[in-house]
């Protein structure tokens, strides 16, 4: 009787990812060149001096966060239509890099009020939103944690992704709706002159600040997958010395 010949599951071989050492590469030159117009080419603002260099640094991180979770809002709205996976992973890859832009703007953002308001912090409407918007999605990541199953963890997750969303028009309308002495980021107010370099400046923080999120959520795109790969790899393996077991016991 010949002997069963094992053959163990293997896994594929890594592959160079090509777009996102373009993204990596592209995101790293627009950030130092941003970095290179907050410092030169932007002038210095007339009321606060030079700690408002921050500004721009600030408002791109708020923008990517928003659009981090805006895009957490599509992939769940997705995920519940089809059921696909890949919009579950998009959701939580984009949740993650988000939350650490909006981390970011909330940093900034003290030390930028530091010097202006002479406080780190206070409990006006823009930052109180701010602080409840970061808990609410640090939330997202436990409430998947506590959720076993994944299909379950997924729909769940949508579905909080999509209701947790409306912190961010709470946030973006809560200088215009109540009395703040939150800068409005268009205008400036009272508080800052706005002047073309400024704004040419911010631009190109968005943009390069943009670029680096799509970097980043890509990357952890494919951290997942290859997550997932080694879950079903694992599985395929136990299940083949199941049978083995099995099969000598018989």
């Amino acid at each position: 009787m010949m002997e069963e010949t094992r053959t163990e599951p293997t896994a594929r071989k890594p592959t160079r990812d090509l777009l996102g050492l373009i993204l990596a590469g592209t995101s790293g030159v627009l950030i130092i060149f941003a970095l290179g117009m907050a410092l030169v080419y932007a002038p210095r603002e007339l009321t606060m001096g030079n700690v408002q260099r921050i500004f721009y640094f600030h408002v791109a991180s708020a923008w990517v966060g928003f659009f981090g979770f805006f895009v957490t809002f599509l992939a769940g709205i997705a995920y519940l239509a089809t059921g696909k996976r890949r919009w579950d992973i998009l959701g939580l890859s984009s949740v993650e890099v988000g939350l650490t832009f909006i981390a970011m703007t909330v940093v900034t953002g003290a030390l930028w009020a530091r010097p202006v308001w002479g406080t780190y912090w206070t409990w006006e409407p823009r930052l109180t939103i701010s602080a409840l918007q970061l808990l609410i999605y640090v939330a997202y990541g436990m409430l998947r944690a506590s959720i076993t199953g994944s299909e379950r963890r997924a729909r769940f997750a949508a579905v909080y992704g999509i209701v947790a969303f409306v912190t961010v028009p709470l946030s973006w309308f809560a200088i215009r709706w109540w009395r703040t002495i939150h800068p409005d980021i268009l205008t400036g107010g009272d508080s800052m002159t706005v002047t073309p370099r400024m704004v040419q400046t911010l631009v190109v923080s968005i943009g390069a600040f943009t670029a680096l999120y799509a970097t980043l959520v890509r990357q952890r795109v494919r951290l997942e997958r290859a997550d997932d790969a080694l879950t079903r790899l694992r599985l395929r393996v136990d299940e083949r010395q199941s049978r083995l077991k099995s099969r000598r016991s018989g």
